[in-house]
């Protein structure tokens, strides 16, 4: 039985792929043997990712990709009506709305092909558990989870498969600024039995198995990338 994950052959659409997480499922994707196309606002960032695999790169419109979501540090309440208005409807564009529409084009194109698939959706641990200051974050991701089970449900008969992954705190370039400091972190690790953040290399490889056929029967599931912080 072969073990090792092989993408020779297969097509891959990869969105926010110019930092993080999505750039290094792309450059894992490549390496695996896919034919990427990867998606991001940024045209410096796609230029480097395409110096870096030999794949097509594009830049798109801001309204068919995924990005980071900066937290604003002030509480909602703190802000005024306007502003807090239009973060809700920010955060929900970028980690629900983009998501909902870039599904439905892939979605659409292959069914028409008849071709089957894989979609893998990065929620968070946010998504299950309740954290203070977080309202409208926790809310976007537990949105974005039902959505991945309810396409799940609905393309399943043309066999695609939807997934969600569902990290912690990931040691991204971000991730490692917004939590370098000792005293903001530990909250946060207290709460994590295995005692440490994830890393980049955690979350790219659940996503590489979920895209795979060793996860064939694997659809409308949240795979938990959070040290145990849901049982703790």
């Amino acid at each position: 039985m072969e073990t090792a994950l092989s993408f020779r052959g297969r097509r891959a659409l990869v969105t926010g792929a110019g930092k993080g997480i999505g750039r290094a499922v792309a450059v894992a994707l490549s390496g695996a043997g896919a034919r990427v196309t990867a998606l991001s606002r940024t045209a410096a960032d796609l230029e480097s990712l395409s110096r870096e695999v030999p794949e097509r790169a594009r830049r798109c419109s801001e309204t068919s990709s995924t990005c980071p979501l900066l937290l604003p540090k002030t509480a909602p309440w703190a802000l005024s009506n306007l502003n807090l208005a239009y973060f809700i409807c920010r955060s929900f564009d970028v980690n629900f709305g983009a998501v909902l529409h870039v599904s439905q084009i892939v979605a659409r194109q292959m069914i028409a092909q008849g071709v089957p698939g894989a979609i893998v959706n990065v929620s968070s641990q946010a998504s299950k558990r309740a954290l203070r200051d977080h309202a409208v974050y926790c809310s976007t991701k537990s949105a974005l989870d039902m959505l991945s089970q309810v396409m799940a449900m609905e393309l399943g008969p043309h066999k695609i498969r939807v997934n969600t992954v569902n990290p912690t705190v990931v040691m991204t370039d971000m991730g490692r600024i917004n939590w370098s400091d000792p005293q903001k972190s530990a909250s946060m690790l207290a709460r994590i039995p295995l005692g440490k953040f994830a890393e980049v290399d955690d979350v790219v490889n659940s996503i590489l198995f979920l895209l795979s056929d060793k996860s064939a029967m694997t659809t409308g599931s949240s795979l938990m990338i959070d040290g145990g912080f849901l049982v703790s």
